[in-house]
């Protein structure tokens, strides 16, 4: 049985318990939202007791992933491991394998081996890619290429996959009805745009969707509905094609639950700031409360170099209106593949949006961390600010390159600091 099967059974697998102990919660209410399809716990059947797990869902802690994979351009295995790993240890809670370049089934595996969470990927990538190794243009792949891609993801061990297969004739009927500023942005939903367009026909993930929940259902492979029409700028936010993709998406979730396949579905890149809690609304809505990862969303187009921040600000407050996932930009973004320093100034900046909108949601652990940051700012006890915070690492090391003259205070304030001077007094007082 999957995972959504054992829960529906009455069961509480323990992958279940470890990860309602790490929410927080009673096991048998997260075993409840997985059966209902309103959580799900990334995890291939072979997988269960090596992942740390991440369970995504309604009312549950805001979760990042985090990007990785190769390139034609660089392809190096070590570097994405180290990419991996450097995604982790800094607060991803997912990583997704990307690659395009090298020897795909190599990296991947080699990803798969190096972290202990779950870990995604694309496989319309892959099937691309060897189509192009093969002489043939991408268009010229068939749908048993598409197929055997998510066969061999399957097998290899992978915790969910993105499948781009609710961008259908209607949708792609629309974007030519409604021009965009950007077209289609999303590499999976291009490819496939532009396969239905040359051959005059529907996506072959969609007319086989029935089959691919078989391959996942073998596996227990998380099925993560890709979203082949997000926006790619600010100006093409909101419109039919988008919005006629989202309801595939919805009869997706569906058919992914009466498999007994995890299901959670993928929303918008570029959105306006006020456009935002409005779309999470009408998707979870739409989805029937189906965990919800985002890319950003990036509520404005011209930050180049600085995509992390505004990712960050629109992540935020898409997880505040009921986003779940977010799925982290690096400063890189549209303008390079990122390195090691790229993928952890993602993974911070992803963070620190997750916990804006835990702590106005009122998330108890995330209360209980800014309570434990204002007692030991209060304190002027540093060891526990690094502690707790999403970087004690960088916030240590701006500290000890600056240092002040007295040790208890900051070399900003110096003997200026507001802390000391009003504890000081109130301290004489008593």
């Amino acid at each position: 049985m999957t995972l959504m099967e054992e829960c529906r059974s009455g069961d509480v697998p323990e992958i279940v318990r470890k990860a309602a102990e790490s929410e927080g919660i009673e096991p048998e209410k997260l075993a409840r939202l997985v059966a209902e399809g309103k959580a799900v716990i990334p995890a291939h059947v072979d997988r269960r007791d090596a992942i740390n797990p991440a369970p995504i869902g309604e009312g549950l802690r805001v979760k990042v992933n985090a990007n990785v994979g190769s390139s034609p351009a660089l392809a190096d295995p070590d570097l994405e491991v180290k990419k991996a790993e450097a995604a982790v240890e800094y607060g991803a809670d997912t990583v997704m394998d990307l690659s395009t370049g090298g020897d795909l089934r190599e990296i991947r595996k080699a990803i798969l081996e190096a972290v202990d969470v779950p870990v995604g990927t694309v496989p319309i990538y892959e099937a691309a890619v060897e189509a192009r190794r093969s002489g043939k243009a991408v268009v010229d792949m068939d749908e048993d290429d598409m197929l055997k891609a998510i066969e061999r993801h399957a097998e290899d061990g992978v915790d969910f996959m993105t499948i781009h297969a609710a961008l259908t004739r209607e949708a792609l009927e629309d974007l030519l009805r409604y021009p965009r500023r950007l077209g289609v942005v999303s590499r999976g939903g291009a490819i496939i745009a532009a396969w239905m367009i040359h051959h005059d026909a529907e996506n072959p993930l969609y007319e086989n969707y029935d089959y691919i929940l078989e391959v996942l259902k073998e596996h227990d492979v998380t099925v993560s509905i890709g979203d082949g029409m997000r926006p790619g700028s600010v100006l093409d936010a909101n419109d039919p094609a988008q919005h006629r993709e989202m309801i595939i998406q919805s009869e997706l979730v569906h058919r992914s639950r009466e498999a007994g396949v995890q299901s959670m579905v993928e929303g918008p890149g570029h959105v306006p700031l006020h456009e935002i809690p409005a779309v999470v609304k009408l998707q979870k809505k739409i989805c029937d409360g189906a965990p919800f990862y985002v890319l950003g969303p990036i509520p404005t187009d011209v930050a180049p170099g600085y995509d992390h921040i505004t990712a960050a600000i629109g992540g935020a407050i898409a997880a505040y209106h009921g986003a779940d996932f977010l799925c982290y930009v690096t400063p890189a973004e549209h303008l390079a593949l990122p390195d090691v320093e790229d993928v952890v100034e993602g993974v911070i900046a992803a963070r620190i949006a997750a916990h804006a909108a835990e702590t106005a949601r009122g998330h108890p652990e995330a209360l209980r961390e800014n309570e434990r940051m204002a007692e030991a700012r209060w304190n002027l006890d540093w060891e526990t600010q690094f502690e707790t915070a999403l970087d004690g690492e960088k916030a240590r090391k701006y500290r000890e390159e600056r240092p002040p003259e007295d040790e208890e205070e900051c070399s900003m304030c110096d003997e200026f600091c507001a802390i000391a001077i009003l504890r000081r007094y109130l301290e004489e007082g008593k």
